[in-house]
């Protein structure tokens, strides 16, 4: 260093170099210094010592000092006058990073050493960590005092503006001192450092304004190059300015997801219209979320807005338009001074140069030197470090899924859907499931609540990837299987070719490609494992045991088609065909009917009712391309119907045709009853017709006509072991040919054209006599149709209708075409009631409750129906809405319910519209039915809303008051209101140990501990104030209604001598607690709700809360 330093000789001896606990003389020999602003400074000090060989571990690491003193002034020798004290010019306290021996003679060794502050030991090492709800000055605070031990003397900040706390910070492969600079860069927060002589430190200071550069200013004249006066005095010489074109104005622009059309780009432009500034810097996702303020100024502009980052890049562009230079002999020079230079100095000097960089050196054979280089001072541009590169990780990293609910095996989400994260690389304690911040899971397909989300298991590893490489931006990339969450796919199975989603709870989807065995398993292990299985069957054991397809379950199925349906067997080789298909089953239709047709003209002919055939030709002409919504049922090998229970075939309207074109079989176990309303024809064309009863009688009556039996042929009316008997009550007549005998009237005639003959072997005459047989009862009833009209007497065609007997028999229908109704058959004679749909026959009422069974009472509502209309009214007591009354079954497809009248505004209050809450009854099919008409209820349970935990940063906040009073896992913050259950309006409340927030007051933050605004925070705390008060078992909906019941001055309280926290009501409390936290622990005036408590002591404060600060689970603190 000596060979270096060529200047003229100057004895600088003078100066000490002390290592703590290291006695030997150090005579320095030469010297080499440089100080930066937010750069660890670095000392280079030659020296020589009468030790030969001084052991490293006595020097390297050791805290020393390295002192400047002033030439030495001769002594005056007046007796009595006490000389001055002499104190030294510049005293640098730091720790020896360096050490090195150089030569050495006879007498002495020369040695060097570096001396650094201890801020410079942060830069040995490196880190992988995560920061969670702090801002960047307390992590710089945590990183210092955790890791590094520093104590509060060593370091200093003095900021004047409040920094947000982030929800995630990570450091990734950086040194502390790597990462610290890199985020005080980031805010414009820079460092210089001090020296304590009273504790023999480095202090290390901490600034973000030029307010807080060193005070006072630095006065030296300009000199010339000699540096020195004839008096000696010091000053500066060899000053030089630089000016370069710099960039004239900011264009930003960034994008967050969580707001995604928030308007998030700006323009600054600080330069004041100066000279020497040209161009546009645009800067595309800076780490903002919030606009800021075009206009506010200095700390009234929001920290880590995009107008403050804009400011600090145009800052950091300005702090490079003009640049300083000089020399000077002023031992005690540092960054962060601001120097003012008398005499003939550059105009770039006027205003002031701040200090930016220094280099000192100085010799035995030197004097010393200080060369500066600075900026010019400015009261709207503030120095500010240069950004340093954030690291990229350019891939992704392992991370878990963590869930803090060790009994769930599915991972918690947030409202935006988000999971929580344990990277692999963290080896702090986090509670479980607070291991990172909320982030996305990037997928395939997302849209406006649609999307492909299937849920991450906890515990799966995951590969987390950053957004343009920044480890502040992380998302969720994909999941990866490992040794303990193996494939579910492997060859070792022999999966290889199957394509498998599958969940936990064997929810699947698989896909077969093996050639040949190709198939598609749609499956739930609901309902007995229901199941969609297509192509080539299996089983568990990958064994065949079916092929085509197969829809399967153990509870209810339905297949419904709005248009109609084909079920059919017909073959469709390779799918080359048509969906609606049908041409066999139609041209099967077409020969029944024609075959009906056929069979229905030789009934006539045969002078009996003919088929209805034209029923079945338009049940041909509908089915044809389903042209109106009918179901086909085809199979070309037969079709099987079979049940151990009922059957039923029925039409409401028209004919059930039953055409065969070989036989027709009628079969049953018990009895076959055929009835008609009309009549009943059989025909049998060709064959035979044979009526017969095996075991049983055989009866043929007309009960309301005559008996007609013709036979072309004979007709033989034969018993085997009876009697034939043969009644008529008024006349009896057996003719053949021209032969009669006639029975009438008491008396017997036989007539014939030719003779009579008697064969017989005697003929008796006796008496008069006369044989009686009992008559056969009729059938008794009653029987009718009507034809239904309306108010003018015209018709009333396929009308429904309803009729009611006298005995409380109900049948339902449908008119004709004529607007004839069914007849009605009783026993007895009797009037009828006959109802139509403008009298209820479909109705329904709703009775609305919350999500733990609440009434919800007295509230406005609209409920509109699938036809359209809307139906309006107010809940009863009880919640019930009015009955809905339709002429047909009518869904209801939306609930609209509207807050109540406005209540008087207090603490929690917030001024804005409650917007009215729409529930989609659509997937309840919630409709007016012909049931229980007048009776019946259906209950509707109204939504939970969105609900979360809290945060990490939340509990923290709650627990500088509530300590561990609270169970914090418990409480629950609703993103949705209250109101709903007790009539409250625009209010957040807490009335069960849960926070509810309605969605329209805007009152509801997603991480209270970090919102900007101390009001949100001051809300927080009076909310979790009663969450403390439920937990302890007061009870907060009973109190609360008689609370609240005297409005806003239900939360007015004065904080009296004497008194305690237990002496106030519930509201009280909460705005006692809300105001101490926000005045005492926040020290933000501004934050308290309530502008008359801003100036209550804290003093009084801690007296009311005395006992509860104590104890804060002592229940004597609840109101009595």
């Amino acid at each position: 260093m000596l060979d270096e330093l060529q200047t003229l000789f100057f004895d600088h001896s003078r100066h000490k170099l002390e290592v703590r606990g290291f006695d030997a003389t150090l005579e320095v020999l030469a010297f080499k210094g440089e100080e930066k602003l937010s750069q660890p400074f670095e000392y280079t000090v030659e020296f020589t010592c009468a030790e030969q060989d001084i052991a490293v571990e006595r020097i390297l690491g050791r805290d020393a000092s390295f002192t400047l003193w002033p030439v030495p002034t001769q002594r005056l020798n007046i007796p009595g006058l006490l000389e001055p004290e002499v104190k030294p010019l510049r005293s640098v306290f730091g720790v020896i990073t360096d050490f090195r021996r150089l030569s050495s003679s006879r007498d002495e060794a020369r040695y060097e050493i570096t001396l650094q502050p201890h801020l410079a030991l942060l830069g040995r090492g490196k880190q992988f960590r995560l920061y969670q709800q702090r801002s960047v000055p307390e992590i710089v605070e945590h990183i210092l005092r955790s890791r590094h031990e520093f104590r509060g003397q060593d370091f200093l900040f003095r900021l004047a503006r409040d920094y947000p706390r982030r929800e995630q910070v990570m450091q990734y492969d950086e040194s502390d001192l790597a990462f610290i600079a890199r985020l005080l860069a980031e805010v414009g927060i820079w460092y210089r450092f001090s020296h304590d002589e009273r504790l023999f430190i480095d202090v290390v200071e901490f600034n973000d304004d030029q307010r807080h550069y060193a005070k006072p200013r630095v006065k030296l004249p300009c000199r010339p190059s000699s540096g020195l006066s004839s008096s000696g005095e010091d000053g500066v010489w060899g000053l030089q300015c630089r000016h370069r074109v710099v960039e004239k104005h900011v264009n930003f622009r960034a994008y967050h997801h969580r707001e995604a059309h928030a308007q998030l780009d700006g323009e600054i432009d600080q330069s004041r219209g100066a000279l020497g500034t040209y161009g546009e810097a645009y800067h595309y996702a800076e780490a903002y979320q919030v606009l800021g303020d075009a206009y506010a100024q200095d700390e009234d502009l929001q920290s880590e807005s995009g107008y403050f980052y804009a400011r600090l890049r145009h800052e950091r562009y300005l702090n490079e338009r003009t640049r300083l230079s000089g020399l000077s002999s002023y031992a005690t020079l540092t960054p962060g001074q601001v120097l003012e230079i008398s005499g003939e100095a550059p105009q770039a000097f006027e205003p002031g140069a701040v200090i930016t960089h220094l280099q000192l050196q100085a010799a035995r054979d030197r004097s010393l030197e200080v060369s500066f280089e600075a900026m010019p001072y400015a009261e709207r541009v503030c120095f500010r470090p240069p950004l340093l590169t954030r690291p990229t990780i350019a891939g992704t990293i392992p991370a878990r899924v963590s869930n803090p609910d060790e009994r769930n095996c599915y991972a918690e989400i947030d409202l935006q859907g988000r999971y929580r994260v344990h990277f692999l690389f963290d080896r702090e304690p986090w509670p479980t499931g607070q291991e990172s911040c909320w982030l996305r899971l990037a997928r395939p397909y997302a849209g406006d609540t649609c999307g492909l989300h299937l849920p991450l298991i906890a515990g799966t590893e995951v590969a987390v990837a950053f957004e343009q490489g920044d480890p502040d931006r992380p998302y969720i990339a994909h999941a990866l299987h490992d040794s303990d969450r193996p494939d579910h796919v492997t060859l070792n199975r022999r999966d290889h070719s199957r394509n498998v989603l599958r969940t936990p709870a064997n929810n699947k989807l698989r896909m077969e490609d093996l050639r040949g065995q190709e198939h598609v398993k749609l499956s739930t292990e609901y309902g007995g494992k229901s199941q969609l299985n297509l192509g080539h069957l299996v089983d568990a054991g990958k064994q065949k045991r079916g092929a085509g397809f197969e829809l399967r379950t153990d509870e209810w199925g339905a297949l419904r088609g709005g248009k109609g349906g084909v079920i059919s067997a017909d073959v469709q080789p390779r799918a080359q065909g048509q969906q609606l298909d049908m041409d066999a089953a139609i041209t099967q239709l077409e020969s029944a009917l024609s075959l009906a047709k056929s069979l229905s003209t030789a009934a006539r002919n045969a002078q009996t009712t003919p088929s209805d055939t034209e029923s079945q030709e338009q049940l041909v002409q509908a089915l044809k391309g389903l042209a109106q919504p009918g179901v086909l049922l085809h199979a070309p090998a037969g079709i099987g119907l079979v049940s151990p229970e009922s059957l039923c075939l029925a039409s409401g309207r028209e004919s059930v045709s039953i055409v065969a074109a070989h036989n027709t079989d009628i079969s049953a176990g018990h009895d076959i009853t055929a009835t008609a309303e009309g009549a009943v024809s059989v025909v049998a064309q060709s064959g035979e017709l044979q009526l017969k009863a095996v075991h049983g009688k055989v009866e043929l009556q007309a009960l309301g006509g005559s008996l007609h039996t013709l036979a072309q042929s004979d007709i033989k009316i034969e018993s085997v072991d009876g009697r034939v008997v043969i009644c008529a009550p008024q006349e009896l007549v057996f003719k053949c040919g021209g032969t009669y005998i006639r029975l009438t009237d008491g008396e017997i005639e036989v007539g014939a054209p030719g003779n009579l003959y008697l064969k017989t072997a005697h003929v008796q005459k006796f008496d008069s006599a006369s044989f009686d047989t009992p008559k056969t009862p009729l059938p008794a009833g009653y029987a009718a149709n009507y034809t239904l009209s309306d108010e003018v007497g015209a018709a009333r065609p396929f009308s429904r209708y309803r009729v009611t007997t006298r005995q409380g028999e109900v049948f339902k229908g449908v008119t004709d075409k004529a607007g004839n109704s069914m007849n009605v058959h009783t026993l007895v004679p009797g009037e009828l009631e006959v109802e139509f749909p403008e009298v209820a026959t479909y109705d329904e009422q709703l009775q609305l409750t919350g999500p733990e069974g609440e009434l919800i009472s007295h509230l406005k509502y609209s409920i509109t129906l699938a036809d359209g209309s809307t139906h309006e009214g107010v809940t009863d007591e009880q919640g019930y809405t009015e009955r809905l009354v339709t002429s047909e079954s009518t869904q209801l497809i939306q609930l609209t319910l509207f807050p109540p009248e406005v209540v008087e505004s207090f603490c929690c209050a917030a001024q804005n519209t409650q917007v009215p809450l729409e529930m989609d009854l659509r997937t309840r099919d919630v409709r007016t039915n012909d049931t229980q008409v007048g009776t019946s209820v259906e209950v509707v349970p109204l939504p939970k809303g969105k609900k979360r935990k809290l945060t990490f940063g939340e509990i923290e906040m709650a627990k500088t008051v509530f300590k561990d009073a609270v169970d914090y896992r418990k409480v629950r913050v609703h993103r949705g209101g209250w109101w709903l259950f007790f009539g409250w309006q625009n209010t957040a409340v807490t009335p069960n140990g849960e926070m509810y927030y309605p969605e329209s007051t805007k009152l509801y933050r997603n991480d209270f501990s970090v919102t900007g605004k101390g009001r949100d925070k001051a809300l927080f705390m009076h909310e979790m104030t009663h969450v403390w008060q439920y937990q302890l078992g007061y009870p907060i909906k009973k109190a609360g209604l008689m609370v609240t019941s005297q409005g806003a001055k239900a939360y007015e309280y004065s904080l009296s001598e004497g008194r305690r926290l237990s002496d106030y009501n519930m509201e009280q409390q909460g705005e006692i607690i809300s105001d101490y936290y926000m005045i005492c622990i926040e020290l933000d005036l501004e934050g308290v709700w309530n502008y008359k408590n801003k100036n209550n002591s804290p003093r009084a404060f801690e007296a009311v809360l005395s006992d509860f600060s104590y104890n804060p689970a002592d229940k004597r603190n609840l109101p009595r």
